[in-house]
C-alpha cells in the first residue's frame, strides 16, 4: 500500500454494506457498551466533553454522544463521507453539536484549538500506510485524564476467517491484499502491537472487546441448529470480552485512559 485509503469512490456502498447490515449492528452494540464504560470512568461530573471522531466517516457512533450533549469534531479524508454524515446529522437535529473537518487524521492538529477529552479512532488504522504514527499522533491530542476509544481490524481474526473459508494457500503466502475486495481492509493489525503503541503513548488500557467474535465464522445454515439473529448478538455480548474469543474478533475495540501527569 502506497497511500492512505480514501472512500470517496464508494462512499454510498460503504454506508450500505458496513452499517446497513447485521455486521454493523453487532459493531454498534458492542462499541456503544464500551463507550458507556469509558464515559462512566472519565465523566463523573456529567459535563459536556470535547470528542474527536478521527476518520469518523458517517459518524454513526459519535451521533449517540452528540445526543448526550457532547461536542464532536468529525474529521475525514473523504469529502463524500463527510457529506453523507452531514445529511444524517442534520436529519437528527444534531448539527449544532458538530464541527465537520475535511482533513486527513494526521493533520487534524491544524484544526484543533486545544486537546480533547475523548478520541474515537474506529476502523481507520488498517487503511493507513503508517498506522502506528497516526495513532500516536492522535493520542497526543488527548488531555491528561482523558480517554481513547480505538477499534482496529484484527490480524488473528483475518487468519482464522481465511482458514474457515479454506484459503490455506493465501495464508501461507502471507495474505497479500486482494484488490477485488474493495471493502476488505488492506491488512490486519496484531493486537499485541497496538496495545504496546497505546501504552507507549502514556495510556492505561482499561477495557478490550472483540467485535464479531462468532458471527463471521458461522457457516452454511442448512445443516445447523435453529437460532435467530438476536441470539448471535446475545452470544457476542456475552463472550466478546473473554479470552480466547476476544482475540478472535474480526475487529478489536480497546479503550484507555491517559495518565493525568502526561502532558503529551
Amino acid at each position: 500500500m502506497t497511500e492512505d485509503r480514501n472512500f470517496d469512490d464508494i462512499a454510498h456502498k460503504f454506508a450500505k454494506n458496513i452499517y446497513g447490515s447485521d455486521k454493523g449492528e453487532i459493531r454498534q452494540v458492542i462499541v456503544w457498551e464500551e463507550l458507556e464504560q469509558l464515559l462512566s470512568a472519565i465523566n463523573g461530573s456529567r459535563k459536556s466533553l470535547s470528542v474527536l471522531d478521527a476518520g469518523g466517516g458517517l459518524a454513526q457512533i459519535s451521533q449517540k454522544l452528540a445526543k448526550l450533549g457532547h461536542r464532536i469534531t468529525l474529521c475525514d479524508i473523504s469529502s463524500e463521507m463527510l457529506q453523507l454524515a452531514r445529511q444524517e446529522i442534520e436529519k437528527k437535529g444534531l448539527l449544532k453539536q458538530y464541527r465537520l473537518v475535511h482533513s486527513p487524521v494526521q493533520s487534524i492538529g491544524k484544526h484543533l484549538q486545544e486537546s480533547v477529552d475523548v478520541l474515537m479512532f474506529h476502523a481507520v488504522m488498517e487503511w493507513l500506510v503508517d498506522p502506528q504514527a497516526a495513532l500516536q499522533y492522535l493520542l497526543n491530542k488527548v488531555k491528561p485524564g482523558g480517554a481513547a476509544s480505538i477499534m482496529f481490524y484484527n490480524h488473528h481474526g483475518l487468519v482464522y476467517k481465511n482458514v474457515v473459508c479454506g484459503n490455506i494457500p493465501h495464508i501461507l503466502d502471507g495474505m497479500p491484499h486482494r484488490k477485488r475486495f474493495k471493502l476488505q481492509p488492506q491488512r490486519g493489525l496484531k493486537p499485541e502491537e497496538v496495545y504496546r503503541w497505546i501504552e507507549a503513548s502514556g495510556f492505561e488500557i482499561c477495557g478490550k472487546a472483540g467485535i464479531r467474535c462468532f458471527s463471521d465464522y458461522i457457516g452454511n445454515r442448512e445443516y445447523m441448529g435453529d437460532f435467530q439473529p438476536q441470539d448471535v448478538v446475545a452470544l457476542e455480548r456475552k463472550l466478546c470480552r473473554q479470552e480466547p474469543y476476544l482475540s478472535m474478533g474480526r475487529y478489536i475495540h480497546v479503550w484507555a485512559k491517559k495518565n493525568r501527569n502526561d502532558n503529551g
